[in-house]
């Protein structure tokens, strides 16, 4: 029961993440602000993550998991009832920041949580849900933010009720779960971030770092810039629209990481980078064209390239750190991740008005476009030095 209610918290999490996809463009109709703070609101979340990610992620190896979690959960509580009462965009900024806040310190120690409490045959289960959880309470967040927008009246006020009245139950959940860890010195140091590469994983690392972020890009595409482009491309005021449009791709990626699971990394890493490359050229040719469906298509085929490349990098990095390193190492992926999951969708934001949406978007799709070259050309010179 510890092990399904922590399952359940955590991936309402990243529900809670997902719902303002569609939600942002319906605060821009209501409140009448500039796509550039559409983006910006959007982007904000990636800073409080990665803030709390490098300080407090490690804290619950020597506190314990339960201390974190339910101060993790308290904030997030708090993000959500101002998602709840916001009057302006202003408050609407300000809880992404506080939401960004309590993911980021709460993803480590429930990721660590779900395998420790996973039942002893059910271990890779508790590694799966850590691993997909993350993509998946994304994609459905925005699902369910989209059908509440399209069929409700007071979508915002249904969402984050609901969302509100899980979070509770979830601090209720894991007060009453059993602690997994032991107790140990060093909580204070652990709060000083570490980002480090072994030498030992400089070279993987380095081939992969590109299409990380590349495909962390395009999520920013799918889950930031995506209502953006549906409104003023297509001229669609759907939150459903909306909605699938930030659920399609996180929802591949998370199918597709378990799928290709048995697949090998290096397989898994160049069949991401290929599929991350084909998926861009179908978006961006869906947007010149006028054709939704062509996007939609090319956002499925990012997703694949996500969960393949992201899986694959992980598995090709991780074995290469030692126990002691792998903090350091996990945080140096995140701050590629969560960088270029933000700060480019803040940039596009910022030039949309300025050159147009439609050269914004094919500049950006040709950015991905580069980072993930750049990143097969990385792999092609391993597989070869391997060989030779």
């Amino acid at each position: 029961m510890a092990f399904a209610g922590s399952a359940v918290t955590f991936i309402s999490l990243y529900l809670a993440a997902g719902a303002p996809t569609p939600l942002l463009a319906f605060y821009q109709e209501r409140w009448g602000f500039p796509a550039a703070v559409l983006t910006l609101a959007f982007a904000v979340y990636a800073i409080g993550f990665l803030a709390a990610m490098l300080t407090v992620g490690s804290l619950s190896d020597h506190v314990g998991r339960r201390p974190v979690l339910i101060g993790a959960l308290f904030v997030q509580l708090v993000a959500t009832l101002m998602f709840l009462a916001a009057p302006d965009i202003g408050w609407v900024i300000a809880a992404r920041v506080v939401q960004g806040l309590a993911t980021g310190a709460a993803t480590s120690a429930f990721t660590a949580a779900l395998a420790e409490l996973a039942p002893p045959n059910r271990k890779k289960l508790g590694s799966i849900l850590g691993s997909v959880g993350m993509t998946a309470g994304l994609a459905v967040g925005a699902l369910l933010a989209g059908f509440a927008i399209q069929f409700t009246p007071e979508a915002n006020t249904i969402i984050f009720a609901v969302l509100a009245i899980v979070t509770v139950l979830g601090i209720v959940v894991v007060a009453l779960s059993p602690e997994s860890v032991t107790r140990t010195p060093g909580a204070l140091s652990s709060l000083i971030p570490r980002i480090s590469v072994p030498p030992a994983a400089r070279r993987e690392f380095a081939a992969a770092a590109p299409v990380i972020a590349a495909i962390w890009m395009l999520a920013g595409l799918s889950l930031g810039l995506a209502p953006t482009i549906v409104r003023n491309v297509f001229h669609l005021n759907s939150g459903l629209v909306n909605g699938l449009s930030g659920f399609i791709a996180p929802a591949t990626a998370a199918v597709v990481a378990v799928a290709f699971g048995r697949l090998s990394p290096r397989n898994g890493m160049t069949l991401g980078i290929y599929a991350s490359i084909a998926g861009t050229i179908g978006v961006v040719t869906g947007v010149l064209a006028g054709s939704l469906a062509l996007m939609i298509a090319g956002l499925v085929i990012t997703g694949v390239g996500f969960g393949a490349a992201f899986s694959g990098s992980l598995r090709l990095i991780m074995p290469l750190a030692g126990p002691q390193q792998r903090a350091g190492i996990v945080a140096a992926i995140y701050v590629v991740a969560y960088i270029a999951f933000g700060l480019p969708v803040i940039i596009a934001g910022q030039l949309a008005a300025p050159l147009g949406l439609m050269p914004t978007v094919v500049g950006y799709g040709g950015a991905t476009v580069v980072l993930a070259l750049i990143s097969l050309i990385s792999q092609f010179g391993i597989s070869r030095g391997r060989h030779e």
